[in-house]
């Protein structure tokens, strides 16, 4: 309790503007959670792409697939990304599947960019709406985090064209972005590849239950993605009945042409048997003629008698042979008709079945849905009355980052975490609209300013133009602060306001590690040689 109330003294403090506090993990006891929780590199970046350029990824990897989408492919993207259209007729029971592959050389580091690739992706590979591949992704990478490196799941439900590109360690996809290139095997799975559309993707896999309960772990329980995909099931049902309804109408039309086969084929078989009994009858005739002749041979009449019935005889075994061929094809046709109809039969129930399946889970996760909009409503209410604070605690003990959170004053329990968790060296200040902070990463396409991040939702929303020093303290002083910054390839100290608009930088390089001291004097540095430096506030020199 002392600890907690050590945590809430000096967080009233945050109204003088003194926030550099960073809040004990073992005060602060979040709730214990089973869901998947994305970890995404939210700090400043000396690249940032457009959506555009993200999407294009997708795109151009798509574009390759699309014109054959029922024959296995390899589509690559430089070094960076690959995909695997794995597919097999010959195996049946089980789900061809894409692997998006995320390589060595990718850039990608937040799950919304990474998303945005896999939307663009099914948009030009097989026309799904815009709308319709945005909730298919965050569904999509939600299931490849819950089965990460469940190599038997994808065994049990995938065919072996798809199994064997995959590896027991980098099956699925990471929830840390650092673990995102060279080990991701992002499984997407297929049901109506040929065709495309609404029915390509199958969405009872990547919505089962234990993808489900992953994403009611979160805060706002996915509502609006859960609520996306019923209405994306609801169309495939009406869809599965649309075509269940057509296949069993073929069926009925099928099976009327059966009826009208096997007719045929009963008559053909009556008409072969009379022909059949008509050639031994001609045969039993002409044998007779020729004992008659043979035993009067010089009887002329008998001899040609003999040898019109032996005409007669192969002319009528002539016809039983063709009327047993014409029963062979007409048997033929009857069981390609029956095969048909065995066909339009199965189509129908297999649609019937798919449009029962969808509706039924569509109808479920409504109702879930609507218990849990009043759980999330409840929560907001309880959380708007609840006395809450703000603190700092360690992300990487290790490189000294941190995050900001707000917490229960009274219980220490973590009410809401920012997804920033690259705040360096400790230090936090309140402005009157937001925090100001060091933050970032030297790593890839990450970069190091002073941010600013927003009270609400605790992400950033604007950033310095000017590049930090990683191991730069951030000083307050009033209004101002101060922190050491690149510029020509050198070290200096800047000056910013609450705007993180730079007012002044110094004249003097300095160590880029050098501690910041106001003093009533001016501004105490470390100069790029070692010596003490007393700079003006005004001018900085």
């Amino acid at each position: 309790m002392k600890k907690i109330l050590s945590v809430f003294l000096v967080s009233l403090l945050i109204s003088t503007n003194i926030f550099a506090l960073e809040v004990d993990k073992t005060e602060l006891q979040s709730t214990k959670s089973t869901t998947i929780e994305f970890i995404s590199y939210t700090g400043p970046h000396k690249i940032i792409d457009s959506v555009e350029a993200i999407k294009g990824i997708g795109n151009s990897l798509g574009k390759e697939i699309a014109p054959n989408r029922d024959t296995s492919k390899t589509a690559n993207l430089g070094n960076k990304y690959t995909v695997i259209h794995a597919i097999d007729e010959n195996e049946t029971g089980k789900f061809d599947a894409d692997i998006i592959f995320i390589n060595k050389d990718a850039n990608v580091d937040h799950i919304t960019n990474l998303r945005r690739i896999i939307s663009a992706y099914l948009v030009s590979a097989y026309d799904y709406s815009e709308a319709d591949a945005d909730t298919l992704a965050v569904f999509i990478t939600v299931y490849n985090a819950v089965y990460r490196g469940d190599l038997d799941s994808f065994k049990n439900k995938y065919k072996d064209v798809v199994v064997k590109n995959l590896s027991s360690n980098n099956c699925g996809l990471s929830v840390n972005y650092k673990d995102w290139p060279g080990a991701s095997e992002i499984v997407i799975p297929l049901y109506d590849v040929k065709n495309g559309g609404l029915s390509t993707i199958e969405t009872s896999v990547i919505s089962d239950k234990k993808v489900v309960e992953s994403m009611k772990e979160d805060d706002d329980k996915n509502i609006e993605s859960r609520k996306e995909m019923v209405d994306i099931k609801e169309r495939e049902a009406e869809e599965s009945q649309e075509k269940a309804n057509a296949a069993q109408k073929k069926a009925v039309e099928e099976q009327k042409k059966l009826k009208e086969e096997k007719q045929k084929t009963e008559e053909a078989k009556a008409e072969a048997k009379e022909a059949e009994k008509k050639s031994e009858q001609a045969k039993a005739e002409a044998e007779e003629a020729k004992k008659e002749a043979e035993a009067n041979p010089e009887d002329e009449e008998l001899q040609k008698v003999a040898e019109e019935k032996q005409e007669e005889a192969e002319a009528a075994e002539q016809e039983a042979e063709e009327k047993q061929e014409a029963l062979e094809e007409q048997q033929e046709a009857e069981a390609a008709q029956e095969e048909k109809t065995e066909e339009a039969k199965e189509e129908a129930k297999t649609e019937q079945e798919r449009a029962d399946k969808k509706q039924t889970e569509a109808q479920t996760e409504r109702k879930d849905i609507a218990k849990d909009q009043q759980i999330v409503q409840n929560n907001e209410i309880k959380e708007a009355s609840t006395p809450s604070s703000y603190g700092i605690v360690l992300t990487d003990e290790a490189n000294i980052l941190s995050k900001l959170v707000k917490f229960n004053s009274e219980t220490g329990e973590v009410i809401k975490s920012s997804p920033v968790t690259v705040i360096r060296n400790r230090t936090i200040y309140k402005t009157p609209d937001a925090y100001i902070a060091i933050a970032g990463e030297n790593e890839g396409n990450g970069t190091i300013k002073l941010v600013l991040i927003d009270i609400e939702t605790m992400e950033i929303f604007a950033e310095s133009e000017e590049t930090v020093s990683d191991t730069s303290v951030l000083v307050n002083d009033g209004n101002e602060y101060y922190c050491i910054i690149n510029y020509d390839d050198d070290w200096v100290v800047g000056k910013y306001d609450e705007t993180l608009a730079l007012k002044l930088k110094s004249k003097v390089n300095v160590k880029q590690s050098t501690p910041i001291t106001v003093t009533e004097s001016g501004i105490v540095v470390t100069d790029k040689n070692g010596n003490l430096k007393l700079l003006s506030k005004e001018t900085l020199e």
